[in-house]
């Protein structure tokens, strides 16, 4: 089983990546990572400091993919180009994202509403490159049913991987996956399938492989923020350390000040984290509150050691 790690939003960046790879990646870590999307600029001008993420020397070690959200084929198609420059030899198409902001720009798993634009957006790119193109998807918009049209256009393109979180973009993330569609999925994609949803620990792990026996990759996201040592964990080479944890956000805090001189910023970047690795403690909720209404880097140091101190791993 190979594990990719998800691209989220202002989590999953460049620093932390490389913080991933040094403290977790000795057990069997993640195959690959995948960068927070990019959105191709409609001047074709590139923004410095999102293509600093994705800089060849900003990213060594296991393989980092660049995502895409882009709904116009020709201008994602020169985005592309501009990527394979950087040396990338493959890239990802988000169709996937849920948030409003985002569908309501017909982009994400917005544009999956549209199966006859989205056709053509796939059509101009492929047309225009050869490339690696991967896609991450939803199962459609409103309805499970919306994704057999969808997975007949997909089948049309020679695609690296189908990356495939079986939600549908209403549910944002609630609900259940909906096995069922990924059952259908593994009967009939044309290309190789990967799984994407709800995998958090190993119980959750084992219960979707005794299902699906013959899935041969899957997405982690939320559940990797929640505990990084996730693929350790699954493949049985490691558990839940708490030292470790205060070892890895130590090095991301002082990575992120690097990053960053003004402290404010590296403080809110850790707090984001927080949201997520806090609930692996039990009884944290004062401490958690304390490490959100922090200000300052001595503040925030403070919140974190009374809660490694005082809550224990749940």
């Amino acid at each position: 089983m190979n594990y990719y790690v998800a691209p989220m939003e202002g989590l999953t960046d460049r620093v932390w990546r490389q913080a991933h790879q040094k403290w977790f990646g000795w057990a069997g870590g993640p195959a690959r990572y995948y960068a927070p999307f990019l959105s191709p600029p409609e001047n074709r001008v590139l923004i410095k400091k999102k293509m600093a993420e994705l800089a060849p020397e900003a990213n060594p070690g296991v393989p980092v993919i660049p995502q895409l959200l882009a709904k116009d084929g020709e201008l994602a198609a020169w985005m592309i180009g501009e990527l394979r420059k950087l040396g990338y030899t493959e890239v990802n198409l988000n169709l996937g994202c849920p948030s409003k902001t985002v569908v309501n720009r017909k982009r994400g798993s917005g544009f999956l509403f549209y199966p006859d634009e989205l056709n053509r957006f796939l059509d101009e790119i492929f047309d225009k490159l050869d490339m690696k193109i991967s896609i991450k998807t939803r199962s459609g918009k409103y309805e499970q049913d919306e994704f057999e049209e969808l997975l007949d256009i997909y089948n049309h393109y020679p695609l690296e991987e189908l990356i495939f979180h079986p939600r549908v973009q209403q549910d944002y993330y609630k609900n259940r996956p909906d096995w069922t569609t990924f059952a259908y999925a593994c009967r009939n994609s044309k290309n190789p399938l990967v799984y994407n949803g709800d995998i958090f620990c190993a119980e959750n792990y084992q219960i979707f492989h005794q299902k699906f026996p013959e899935a041969e990759c899957i997405m982690l996201g939320r559940g990797i923020l929640m505990n990084p040592f996730l693929p350790a964990v699954i493949k049985g080479k490691s558990t839940f350390d708490t030292k470790k944890i205060a070892t890895f956000c130590d090095h991301l805090l002082d990575a992120y000040i690097e990053k960053s001189p003004e402290e404010k910023n590296a403080v809110v970047k850790m707090k984001e984290l927080w949201w997520y690795l806090g609930k692996n403690f039990k009884n944290s909720e004062e401490y958690l509150t304390q490490i959100r209404k922090s200000q300052t880097i001595r503040e925030y140091r403070m919140a974190v050691e009374c809660l490694l101190k005082e809550c224990p791993y749940e």
